[in-house]
């Protein structure tokens, strides 16, 4: 077993609004629909974020209601993918039946504003920031310009830390310059003193990593890019560790960016960045990120339902934190299962509809002790069928590879372990 380097509803039908008999006041906005809306729904409806209109106020939401009745009611909307009968996680989207109620409610009622003084306080964001002002900020080296067709190879930029000393990260949030053309960003830690060498190419911010040939070595090449600080995708939000955790960013580290452009038919440019809140002190956890992954896979053409397992194992106890899956537009479902020891198996998140358009990390509401020994285990489905809308091409074979045509497998698990230098406590990946 090779060691794994660390890196970092219902449909609703017409609902009637609930008044007493005493009154028959329907919900307003102000009072009402803006209270929900904060707590849900504006960490992606705002200016700068990744939904396509902001529900800040009023004036944004009202012209919306027909599209925000229909997906508050289906449920396709705040996304949230995880069976709703398998674990609790504290980060869950989901509205309440009673907030889905009162929402409709007010726009079959007319979807009046109300009075302006039962407003409550807008959440506040410093500069755009969710994390808060940032202690930090780092940006790729230069503009990148995204052409306005083609395919674009995963960029690539080094940007050096200068830190002098350790520095431990408590939340994190990355901004990306021009979402309409990308579809994810990564930033890794590298150490340029003891990190396996990078890619020839890359130091000089060339942006782009040499072909690698279509075996598992292909799959390994993130490893050699080092250590998964954090990663931000379509539906993803800011990271925030729990108190008294952190991740570690020793002095003398640099960062990699890595962003997948897609152009969209207007040549634009891009500049990526990404903030940091450090701790004060060192904290008592330290949290890691790896991705339990399979990059050996090969889908038959016209395959509907091809299962892909992974697997690690903690060579030391561990708590498990967070989960995030992760596969491309043939991607149809992901498990994740913890088996101890003792033989006891327990699945952690089920996915049973994988949208590769809302991707998203579940954090545990009750973070979970895997003891040493532990082992992760991964289940992905792919749907390589013309079943699957989203197929570029079901006749023929995909194996891993970079680009949405292509595939990946991969079941990022964030844990913690206690404040100490030790090697990374998992170890084997298909």
């Amino acid at each position: 077993m090779k060691r794994l380097i660390p890196i970092a509803v219902l449909t609703l039908s017409c609902v009637a609004w609930a008044a007493s008999p005493a009154t028959t006041t329907a919900p307003t906005f102000s009072k009402d629909i803006a209270p929900i809306f904060y707590k849900n729904c504006v960490d992606c409806h705002r200016p700068g974020e990744a939904a396509p209109m902001s529900l800040l106020n009023y004036k944004d939401a009202r012209p919306w209601i027909k599209s925000i009745r229909e997906k508050v009611s289906d449920h396709v909307m705040p996304p949230w993918q995880a069976d709703p009968h398998v674990g609790k996680f504290s980060n869950d989207r989901r509205l309440q039946q009673k907030d889905i109620e009162t929402i409709v409610a007010w726009i079959d009622a007319g979807a009046k504003e109300g009075d302006a003084k039962d407003l409550p306080k807008q959440p506040e964001y410093p500069d755009g920031w969710s994390i808060g002002k940032p202690d930090a900020i780092f940006s790729m080296p230069e503009e990148f310009n995204v052409p306005a067709e083609g395919v674009v190879e995963y960029q690539h930029w080094v940007v050096p830390s200068n830190f002098t000393e350790d520095k431990w990260v408590t939340a994190a949030e990355i901004k990306m310059g021009n979402r309409a053309v990308i579809h994810h960003a990564i930033v890794f830690i590298y150490d340029p003193k003891s990190g396996p060498s990078l890619p020839d190419g890359l130091r000089q911010n060339l942006g782009k990593l040499p072909q690698m040939p279509r075996d598992p070595s292909r799959a390994r090449v993130q490893q050699k890019l080092g250590s998964l600080l954090m990663g931000s995708g379509p539906g993803d939000q800011a990271m925030f560790m729990k108190p008294g955790h952190g991740m570690l960013v020793k002095a003398g580290m640099e960062f990699i960016f890595q962003v997948h452009y897609t152009p969209n038919g207007h040549a634009t440019t891009d500049r990526t960045r990404v903030g940091f809140k450090f701790a004060t002190e060192p904290p008592k956890f330290e949290d890691r990120t790896v991705g339990v992954l399979n990059g050996r896979f090969v889908i038959p053409a016209n395959e509907a339902n091809y299962m892909v397992e992974s697997a690690a194992t903690f060579t030391e106890d561990a708590t498990i934190m967070s989960l995030f899956p992760h596969m491309h537009v043939r991607g149809k479902s992901f498990e994740f299962r913890l088996v101890t020891p003792d033989g006891q198996s327990q699945i952690l998140l089920e996915i049973p509809k994988y949208d590769f358009n809302w991707q998203a990390g579940y954090n545990l509401a009750t973070p979970l002790l895997a003891p040493k020994g532990s082992r992760i285990e991964c289940t992905a489905y792919f749907d390589n069928s013309k079943g699957n809308k989203f197929n570029p091409d079901p006749s023929k074979e995909v194996t891993w590879g970079d680009q949405t045509w292509e595939e990946m497998m991969i079941g990022f698990t964030t844990f913690s372990i206690p404040n100490r230098r030790v090697a990374a406590p998992m170890e084997g990946s298909k």
